[in-house]
């Protein structure tokens, strides 16, 4: 399994115009056949500000892989750009230790 954190601010548009969009490309996402089993998706806002997180895992880097050549990937990450001035910072992560079920 392969762990990414995206961060970043919502400085362009508001939560509004904003979460349609994040709806989307989740729902798109979880249809697709291919990518649909192999890739999970959350997105998290901090309460008290303008600060969002998006939790993706991958099964493994060819699911990574092919997410990043699909076009609704790419659509959804120039907006993402877009929503934050650019300002999207992706942090791969590592998996240290974790309960034995998940919520």
């Amino acid at each position: 399994m392969k762990y990414f954190l995206i961060t970043y601010a919502l400085a362009n548009g508001s939560p509004e115009d904003w979460y349609p969009e994040v709806e989307e490309f989740i729902a798109t996402l979880e249809a697709d056949p291919v990518l649909g089993d192999k890739i999970t998706h959350r997105s998290l806002k901090r309460k008290d500000g303008a600060t969002y997180y998006h939790l993706a895992t991958t099964a493994d880097d060819a699911a990574a892989k092919a997410l990043g050549e699909t076009d609704f990937f790419e659509k959804y990450t120039q907006r993402c750009d877009s929503v934050s001035n650019g300002a999207v910072e992706v942090i791969p992560l590592e998996l240290v230790a974790e309960t034995s079920r998940s919520a």
